[in-house]
């Protein structure tokens, strides 16, 4: 990815760090991940723009759909369904829950995907054009949502939100609570609450690897590409310059032909994870 102009007036680290804080309520960057005070607006901007961006496509692909020889968005469409519901019909065997778990699967890949996908865009694109809009030379932006751990936990969250759901409707509340207190060590009065807690601890470890581990992937790759644009914006009319700039094209073409991939299969891990979770909240003990 290109830098822009910010690269020449900062110094590296300074560059690293701007591209790294989020726009929040604070002005700087979050010092814990317990404060819960602070919300980053350009996470909750971009998740939900970028998603409304692609209900709409599919919406007007799905609208313009025939029953004939498919065009290329509905042909990618159906392609993207029938991998869904594949998935999921090996996890969840019964079929009248997969009406509603395969709509919600499919949701999540491709949304999941199209923030990935925010990543491809010019680094400097989205904090120049707000520190246009804003006036403010130096305002914070950060423009890829799976990047910001807040972002990742709370999709994790939703997740954790539909398997409490999908637990009530199959089993009941009273029979997902006896559950929670009779499994796994057994449905014994003394054991109920060491039961009780055991599931709260699987539930939260569940959730905290579901979104870290979607987080992790998707920083590292943006801190990559920042340090990729670092080389372009160390351009100078001199052979250490020519160096750098070509070094620069070269790295982050290859870097983005093989960013395709792992945004694709991040995406499909959190599907399949969250497939996964779904798919307990079914099971009987």
């Amino acid at each position: 990815m290109a830098a822009g102009h910010e690269a020449t007036a900062m110094t590296s680290g300074e560059y690293i760090i701007h591209h790294l804080t989020p726009f929040n309520n604070i002005g700087k960057a979050q010092e814990s991940i317990a404060d819960f005070s602070v919300i980053n607006y350009d996470t909750i901007f971009f998740s939900l723009t970028i998603g409304l961006i692609g209900v709409y496509f599919m919406w007007r692909a799905t609208r313009n759909s025939t029953a004939g020889v498919p065009g290329r968005a509905q042909a990618a469409i159906e392609l993207i369904a029938d991998i869904v519901h594949t998935q999921a019909a090996m996890i969840i065997p019964d079929k009248k829950a997969l009406r509603t778990v395969v709509p919600l699967a499919m949701t999540v890949l491709v949304w999941i995907f199209l923030m990935n996908a925010l990543d491809f865009l010019p680094l400097d694109l989205f904090p120049l054009i707000w520190q246009k809009l804003s006036g403010n030379p130096h305002a914070f932006l950060r423009g890829v949502p799976t990047a910001d751990l807040n972002g990742t936990l709370g999709a994790a969250g939703g997740v954790l939100v539909l398997v409490f759901i999908f637990n009530c409707k199959t089993k009941g509340f009273w029979g997902w609570m006896h559950e929670m207190c009779s499994v796994p060590l057994g449905d014994n009065p003394l054991l109920y609450l060491p039961n009780f807690a055991m599931h709260l601890s699987e539930f939260a470890s569940k959730t905290l690897s579901h979104g870290m581990r979607l987080y992790g992937n998707m920083y590292a790759g943006e801190l990559l590409f920042i340090m990729i644009a670092l080389m372009g914006g160390a351009f100078t009319w001199s052979l250490g310059g020519y160096i750098a700039f070509v070094c620069h094209v070269i790295a982050g073409s290859a870097w983005a032909i093989f960013h395709i991939l792992i945004i694709g299969l991040q995406a499909f891990i959190f599907m399949m994870m969250a497939l996964v979770y779904i798919g307990q909240a079914h099971s009987h003990h």
